[in-house]
């Protein structure tokens, strides 16, 4: 039976999503097409046994319009026979270009295959592709939901409200983030998966400084009056410091099957075991990630305690602990190098930098099994477990 593998995860580092940031000069299909190049240079392999390219990106407009992936592949280098498509699926469009490749490998239509993502949030701000006066959601969906859907600001402070999630834990939550990054940058943890690009090292939105008392100080970063008068539970606690960053970067991961990789002398990181997409009420939008995990270990006849690692990915403090109320999985486990509130999310290419950070911290801990889930805007989540090999 045909299994899928990955064998080599990269990611750049991440800069801030500003006009400042450390990234934002470099234009995303080169963020993208570095990744592809450092992918293929570590692996070793030739470029021409790619099958297919599938990228993740958010916003695809301006500048990460036209099928970004594809002008990536060809900037990296990669034979003109080498296809690829762009997906979006929000947050999680890079996990799910994971899932569409893995399933591919297992289907038997592919040999290899790259599934990645890119986002430069500086260059391509979040919304851009809905021009103002624009409505995405038609006639249909505003008759369902009559009251008006809610930004994802919003749904977080529902979030944290409905699970009675305080200011305080969120907070802590979120310092935890940072100084477990900072201190896997210190133990060299991060070495494997980062490929320095034009002098940039390390990610830009790590605070190894950052404490509770700092955070404290920040003010309500959605306050809305009318949404206050919807909503009269939400207590307005989610701000910048419990939140994640605007960001830029990229990342991918090679995927092909056990077979292939030993006749080719790869050396596979982690055996792609299960997959998962759910979606979920489109107003809370960001708890998909609570079924979607139950689904996946169902599907995989795994249970909770069989799972040493979690990624899961860190849009708001509020989701992650709503996810750890309702899961009972142990903080201990979950996002062990930092997550998104440290190292930061550029939309598209988050699903893969998790996996990439993922499957190192597998071989790293010696962790047998993982599983990484994500949620996203409009009410979805995916999921998928991962097995060391």
């Amino acid at each position: 039976m045909r299994d899928a593998v990955i064998v080599e995860a990269v990611r750049t580092p991440i800069g801030k999503g500003k006009p400042n940031g450390a990234l934002s000069h470099v234009h995303p299909v080169e963020l993208l097409a570095h990744t592809l190049r450092t992918l293929v240079e570590r692996s070793g392999i030739d470029p021409e046994l790619i099958d297919d390219v599938i990228g993740g990106t958010v916003d695809q407009v301006g500048e990460q319009a036209m099928n970004t992936t594809r002008y990536a592949v060809l900037s990296a280098g990669f034979p003109e026979s080498v296809p690829a498509t762009t997906v979006d699926r929000q947050c999680g469009s890079s996990q799910q270009a994971v899932h569409f490749a893995a399933q591919g490998v297992l289907s038997g239509a592919y040999d290899m295959v790259v599934a990645c993502g890119v986002e430069s949030m500086s260059r391509v701000p979040m919304w851009s592709n809905v021009p103002e006066g624009k409505d995405p959601f038609g006639p249909g969906v505003a008759r369902r939901y009559p009251e008006g859907l809610v930004p994802q600001g919003i749904s977080a402070e529902l979030i944290a409200a409905k699970w009675s999630i305080g200011r305080e834990r969120m907070d802590a939550f979120a310092v935890s983030s940072h100084h477990k990054a900072a201190g896997a940058w210190e133990s060299g943890l991060f070495d494997a998966e980062v490929a320095p690009l034009d002098g940039v090292s390390r990610d830009e939105c790590v605070r190894p400084g950052s404490t509770t008392e700092i955070l404290s100080g920040l003010k309500p970063a959605y306050h809305d009056p009318a949404f206050a008068e919807r909503f009269p539970q939400i207590e307005w606690n989610i701000t910048a410091g419990n939140a994640s960053p605007i960001n830029d970067g990229a990342s991918a991961v090679l995927i092909t099957s056990s077979e292939t990789a030993a006749r080719l002398g790869l050396r596979p990181l982690a055996r792609l075991h299960s997959f998962a997409v759910t979606g979920s009420d489109p107003t809370l939008m960001l708890t998909g990630v609570i079924p979607a995990t139950e689904k996946v270990l169902r599907r995989a006849s795994l249970t909770l305690d069989d799972i040493d690692l979690f990624e899961v990915n860190e849009a708001f403090s509020s989701v992650v602990l709503a996810w750890q109320q309702e899961t009972g999985a142990d903080l201990a486990r979950v996002n062990v190098n930092g997550g998104a509130i440290a190292l930061g999310h550029p939309l598209g290419a988050s699903g893969t930098r998790l996996t990439a950070t993922l499957v190192h911290a597998m071989r790293q801990r010696g962790a047998r099994y993982a599983l990484q889930t994500m949620c996203e805007a409009g009410g979805l989540a995916n999921a998928m477990v991962l097995e060391r090999v």
